[in-house]
C-alpha cells in the first residue's frame, strides 16, 4: 500500500468535486435564490481540503497498484459523500440535520434516489439542481470521469476502473486505453443525457425539469425536483420518453459502444444479457399490468396499461421515478416489484442491484446443477451466448451472491433493532441496497421519519450497493492489509 499515492489521488479528485458546487450556485443566482452561499461556502471547503491533501504528495508520480484502487475507491465515495453534504447541512431552506445532509448526499452520488426532504415543490431551484448533479455525477461514477483525466497527470488508472466499474467481468476494455474507455463511456452517458433532456422539453417539461429529469433518468436516480415525482405532469408523453431513457440507461453501455461504432442494432440483438434484460421487463409489466387490470385498481385499462409499464420499467431498471403510489397497490405487486429491483440492471450501466448478468449466470448454475442430478458423469459448460464461461467467474458470482445475501441480512437485523418493522425494513435495506429509492411501508413516501442511526445504516447500504460489495469487504479482510 502507499498511503502518500492515496492520498495525492484523494487530493487531486476532491479539488475536481469542488467545482461541481460553482452550477448549483449559478442556478441559484440566476433565480434570484437566498440559497447561493452555502454552495460558494461548501466549494471553499472542499477544494481547500483537497490542496491541503495534495499539496504535500504533489512531486509523488508512481503508479496505483491494485490494493491501492480499492482503497481509494471506498474512501473517495465515503469522503465524496461527506463533503458533498456541506451545502445542503449549511442551507437554510431546507434546513437539515448533518445526518439527513449525509443521507442525502450519499443518495445521490450512488444514485439511490431515497430522500429525506419533504416539501420539494418549494425548495430553491438551487438546491433542486445540486441533488439532481449529485446522482448524474453519480451516474457513471466520478471515479471513472477521473480516469480519463489522472492519466495525464501521470497517475495509472486500470486499478480503479477495476475497482468500481460495475458488473463481474471486469478486465474488459471497449478500446486498448483505459483513458480512452473512461471518454468513450462518458461521451455516450453525456449523448444520452443531452437526448433525453430535448425529448423532455419537446414533451412539455420547461428547461429546468427537463434537464432536472434528464439527470436523474439517464443516472437511474430517480431523484424529482417535485414531491409527485413523474406523477407531477400527469402526461402519457413524458411517461413514454422516460420509459425508453431508462431502458436505454438499465443497458450495457458497452452495447451502446458497439451499436454506434458499427452503425447497427445487431450487438443488442446478439447479447444475451440485454435480451434477458428485455424479457424481465416485459414479463414484469405482463403481470403488473395484468393484476392491476384484474383487480380493476384504476377502473380503467388505458391507466393500468400506462401506470403498470411505467412502474414496471422505473423499479425494474431501479431508477425509482413513481406515477401512482405503488406501495400501496393490491396483492403482491409491490413485492413483485421490489423483488424484481434485486436483479436490476445489466452489468456496465448505470442500474443497481445485482445485474442481470449474474443473474442470468445463477439460473444458468442452477439448471447445471439439476442436469448433473440426472448425469452425474456428463460434462456441461455454462455458456453466455455462444461462449463457454470459465468455472472461476461463476464462483466468483455465487460469492458475489453469498456476501450480498448476509450483508443485507445483517443491515436489516440491525434496522429491526432500532425500532423499525419487518416491512419497513426489508425494503429500506433493499431499496438502498440495489440502489432503487422508494420502498415499502415506513418508507414507502420518503425516509423522512427514520431515526438517525436507521439513516447512517441505510447510508452503509448504499455504498456497499453502489461499489457491490465485495469493493468494501475486501478492506476488512487481514490478508488485505498483509505485505
Amino acid at each position: 500500500m502507499q498511503p502518500r499515492v492515496i492520498q495525492r489521488i484523494l487530493g487531486l479528485l476532491l479539488m475536481v468535486f469542488s467545482f461541481t458546487m460553482l452550477p448549483p450556485a449559478a442556478v441559484g443566482w440566476f433565480y434570484g435564490d437566498i440559497g447561493v452561499r452555502p454552495f460558494l461556502d461548501g466549494f471553499l471547503v472542499t477544494l481547500g481540503t483537497g490542496l491541503a491533501l495534495w499539496w504535500p504528495a504533489r512531486r509523488i508520480r508512481r503508479d496505483l497498484r491494485l490494493r491501492d484502487g480499492f482503497i481509494v475507491a471506498v474512501s473517495f465515495w465515503v469522503v465524496l459523500g461527506l463533503f458533498g453534504a456541506i451545502p445542503l447541512a449549511l442551507a437554510a431552506h431546507p434546513h437539515l440535520s448533518v445526518t439527513d445532509a449525509v443521507f442525502e448526499s450519499i443518495s445521490g452520488l450512488t444514485t439511490t434516489g431515497a430522500t429525506v426532504i419533504v416539501g420539494l415543490d418549494v425548495l430553491p431551484k438551487s438546491i433542486l439542481f445540486y441533488r439532481q448533479e449529485l446522482e448524474w455525477l453519480g451516474g457513471m461514477g466520478i471515479i471513472v470521469l477521473a480516469v480519463a483525466v489522472l492519466p495525464m497527470l501521470g497517475v495509472g488508472g486500470m486499478q480503479l476502473y477495476r475497482a468500481e466499474t460495475p458488473g463481474p467481468i471486469k478486465d474488459a476494455k471497449l478500446t486498448p486505453r483505459i483513458a480512452e474507455t473512461a471518454k468513450a463511456l462518458w461521451y455516450i452517458y453525456l449523448g444520452l443525457t443531452v437526448a433525453c433532456g430535448l425529448a423532455y422539453w419537446l414533451a412539455g417539461m420547461d428547461a429546468f425539469d427537463a434537464v432536472a429529469y434528464s439527470f436523474a433518468t439517464v443516472s437511474i436516480g430517480g431523484f424529482a425536483p417535485h414531491d409527485a415525482s413523474m406523477g407531477y405532469f400527469n402526461s402519457p408523453m413524458i411517461e413514454g420518453v422516460a420509459i425508453v431513457f431508462m431502458l436505454l440507461a438499465g443497458a450495457n453501455f458497452g452495447l451502446h459502444f458497439f451499436a454506434i461504432r458499427r452503425r447497427s442494432l445487431r450487438p443488442y440483438l446478439e447479447d444475451s444479457e440485454f435480451r434477458t434484460y428485455f424479457t424481465i421487463l416485459a414479463v414484469l409489466a405482463a403481470i403488473t399490468v395484468g393484476y392491476l387490470y384484474l383487480t380493476g385498481h384504476f377502473g380503467r385499462f388505458g391507466d393500468d396499461l400506462r401506470h403498470g409499464l411505467f412502474q414496471a420499467v422505473s423499479i425494474g431498471t431501479t431508477t425509482g421515478f413513481t406515477t401512482s403510489a405503488y406501495h400501496q397497490w393490491p396483492g403482491f405487486l409491490p413485492a413483485l416489484l421490489i423483488f424484481a429491483s434485486f436483479i436490476g440492471g445489466c452489468a456496465g450501466s448505470t442500474g443497481g442491484g445485482i445485474k442481470v448478468v449474474r443473474f442470468l449466470l445463477l439460473l444458468k448454475q442452477g439448471g447445471r446443477e439439476l442436469m448433473r442430478l440426472v448425469h452425474p458423469n456428463a460434462q456441461f459448460a455454462v455458456k453466455i451466448g455462444r461462449r463457454p464461461v470459465d468455472d472461476r467467474v461463476i464462483d466468483a458470482v455465487w460469492g458475489f451472491f453469498a456476501a450480498y445475501v448476509a450483508t443485507f441480512s445483517i443491515i436489516m437485523l440491525a434496522l429491526m433493532a432500532t425500532g423499525l418493522d419487518q416491512v419497513t425494513a426489508f425494503s429500506a435495506v433493499a431499496a438502498c441496497m440495489n440502489n432503487l429509492g422508494p420502498g415499502l411501508g415506513g418508507v414507502g413516501d420518503n425516509f423522512a421519519n427514520l431515526n438517525p442511526l436507521a439513516k447512517w445504516l441505510l447510508c452503509l447500504a448504499m455504498l456497499f450497493g453502489r461499489l457491490e460489495v465485495f469493493t468494501p469487504l475486501v478492506l476488512f479482510t487481514p490478508g488485505f492489509w498483509r505485505r
